[in-house]
């Protein structure tokens, strides 16, 4: 699905992630992943709404293992906030719609 969720591999997360000016919600995530399947929607439809606000990325743990490794990453999905480079919020797991978006506003505001 083309939108608003940025994909990403281990080549492009420093710039995309690390470097932005923005908040980054970063979504390892994996085709063999059911709850990962479910979240993309969501996600996508958070990132149209934060657009601007908060970038919104997915990386494919099976194609970019580099970057999963250097962050303890080892069950999908798992969401990690990024703001100024570093990592501010973790999520584990699929969460409902109001709940990823209250974590969504928390990083926004903090």
């Amino acid at each position: 699905m083309a939108g608003y969720v940025i994909e990403l591999g281990d080549a492009e997360f420093k710039r995309e992630v690390l470097e932005a000016a923005e908040p980054v919600l970063v979504d390892f995530t994996a085709t063999r992943c059911p709850p990962c399947r479910v979240l993309a929607p969501v996600l996508e439809s958070l990132a149209s709404e934060y657009q601007g606000r908060m970038k919104m990325a997915k990386l494919n743990v099976d194609d970019h293992p580099m970057t999963p490794g250097q962050y303890g990453v080892r069950a999908m999905p798992t969401l990690l906030f990024f703001k100024g480079g570093k990592v501010v919020k973790q999520i584990v797991g699929a969460l409902a719609r109001p709940k990823l978006e209250e974590a969504v506003r928390q990083v926004l505001t903090s």
